[in-house]
């Protein structure tokens, strides 16, 4: 079995797929293979794996970004969510974080809101990609905190990180939790805040966008399983029922949650259901951003 993974290697996307792949091999007894296919926001991968033949042997970890996000940020996506996928079941659910280099001058998100309001357009700020997660997570601090800056995609989380720890250090980041925890306890990085409304018990220290006066600001990133659309129902019924007990395992709960992830425990109708509703959600965050990409 082929697990696609839709971003380089280093972000959220491919944490959790490695950290479920080798356990929900044991399960099904058969390797599962981990392969990453980054480019245009997940789309690559996302089309690759809407084109494979639906027998169970490939399968994608689908997240907010080319799922929730794409459909409504780009008008010409290579594949519908609707039609070519079907939600398998769900993984689990991090928080975004804002991450700055140390030597920063940026302590707070007050702080970037501050210098943002002074210098208009002059900060910059990283993302994996144009319409990434971490892309939209910025636009979304920006329409809330109506402030603007300049977007500098990456072709990666890994490639923004080095840039913003490297040659680019007044440059800031929003990112998932998971692929940051490393290089913040490292001290590579610095945390700034946490996009839960309420503090995360893995950086209890870290204030949220809400103590720094951004109350709507409040998102959580998904990752879940989905196959090609005319996968066998008794296939997907096994894959369900195998990796809802994979994530229930202490050894891969306590693994997810030193990288800040939370397992998500929904049924295949509840997930589909989940789905829909975050499609809906960025929908109205792309519409009041007045985003539309080509892709």
């Amino acid at each position: 079995m082929t697990l696609i993974v839709p971003f380089s290697p280093g972000g959220g996307t491919d944490i959790i797929a490695r950290t479920v792949a080798p356990r929900l091999g044991e399960r099904l007894r058969t390797s599962v293979v981990v392969e990453n296919r980054p480019g245009a926001a997940g789309s690559i991968a996302a089309q690759f794996t809407a084109r494979s033949a639906p027998d169970g042997h490939t399968l994608m970890i689908g997240s907010t970004s080319e799922i929730g996000i794409n459909p409504s940020l780009y008008a010409d996506l290579p594949y519908d969510v609707d039609r070519d996928f079907i939600p398998v079941t769900p993984l689990a659910s991090t928080p975004m974080v804002l991450v700055v280099d140390p030597s920063s001058p940026i302590k707070t998100a007050a702080d970037l809101v501050q210098l943002a309001r002074e210098q208009p357009g002059a900060l910059t700020f990283a993302s994996a990609g144009v319409g990434s997660g971490a892309h939209l997570a910025a636009e979304l601090f920006l329409h809330e905190t109506k402030t603007k800056m300049t977007h500098v995609p990456y072709k990666g989380v890994g490639q923004a990180f080095a840039d913003v720890i490297g040659a680019q250090k007044g440059m800031v980041l929003f990112t998932s939790l998971p692929s940051a925890t490393a290089l913040a306890a490292s001290g590579k990085l610095r945390v700034v805040a946490v996009s839960t409304r309420e503090r995360t018990s893995l950086m209890p220290d870290v204030p949220t966008f809400v103590e720094a006066g951004i109350p709507e600001y409040v998102l959580e990133y998904w990752y879940g399983i989905v196959a090609p659309a005319g996968t066998p129902a008794e296939v997907l019924t096994t894959l369900h029922a195998q990796t809802a007990d994979t994530l229930r395992q202490p050894e891969v709960k306590e693994t997810l949650a030193r990288q800040g992830l939370a397992p998500i425990d929904l049924t295949p109708e509840e997930f589909s259901a989940f789905v829909r509703a975050d499609m809906a959600r960025w929908a109205e965050v792309v519409k009041a951003a007045g985003l539309k990409l080509k892709n």
